[in-house]
């Protein structure tokens, strides 16, 4: 038994393999009996849903500053309805995208106000910081071609050019160098590689929870 919830966060490009770890991860945690919560921003609650279709298809012009604040709301539902109370009932929640993801994308990626994006970011989350942030490294050459072999119906954000995909990856960077909380995958590993590396990781912190 462990004393607390823990909250997990998996942060990278599109095309890095985020969502396949997410899942991954999910399934070997529940085999052993851990509750676990698997979640996503954008679109882990009804609200969500909504959010993400217009954020992902954006069939009309979405200004850089709305598109932060959508994703606000859906980070703020997100934490009321979901992670605070999982936390409180002490599982583990694994979250394909946090809050780095709006200060990489939106901040570095559309040259937002970072340290607005960090005080509305710290306020909708209430304060709380991820335990664990698995960031997977891919280059963007490796990320796009992975994203065309999918051949599914691309997102506005697969759509956008190199050099915004650059500009993101140097505000990842950025806002991990000084972080204790951040553990670097290399995404070109295998997913059953990346996955054991992660579960590691998990297990060495659940290991000092309990």
């Amino acid at each position: 038994m462990y004393k607390k919830g823990l909250l997990i966060a998996l942060e990278g490009i599109d095309g890095a393999g985020k969502s396949l770890l997410a899942q991954n991860l999910y399934k070997d945690l529940s085999k052993k009996n851990i509750d676990v919560l698997l979640t996503k921003q954008p679109g882990g609650t009804h609200l969500g849903k909504k959010l993400r279709k217009i954020l992902h298809e954006k069939k009309e012009h979405v200004s850089d500053l709305a598109e932060f604040l959508l994703f606000a709301a859906d980070r703020a539902q997100h934490f009321e309805q979901i992670i605070i109370p999982a936390l409180k009932e002490g599982k583990i929640i694994i979250s394909d995208r946090l809050s780095d993801s709006s200060l990489a994308y939106q901040g570095y990626g559309r040259n937002l106000d970072k340290e607005k994006i960090k005080v509305v970011n710290n306020w909708i989350m209430q304060n709380k910081e991820p335990d664990i942030i698995f960031y997977i490294e891919i280059d963007t050459k490796t990320a796009h071609q992975r994203i065309f072999e999918r051949n599914q119906n691309l997102t506005s954000f697969e759509k956008e050019k190199a050099e915004f995909w650059e500009k993101t990856i140097y505000g990842y960077n950025q806002i991990f160098k000084d972080k204790n909380n951040v553990f670097y995958l290399d995404g070109k590993k295998t997913p059953e590689q990346i996955k054991q590396e992660a579960l590691n990781i998990i297990f060495d912190k659940l290991n000092k929870n309990k």
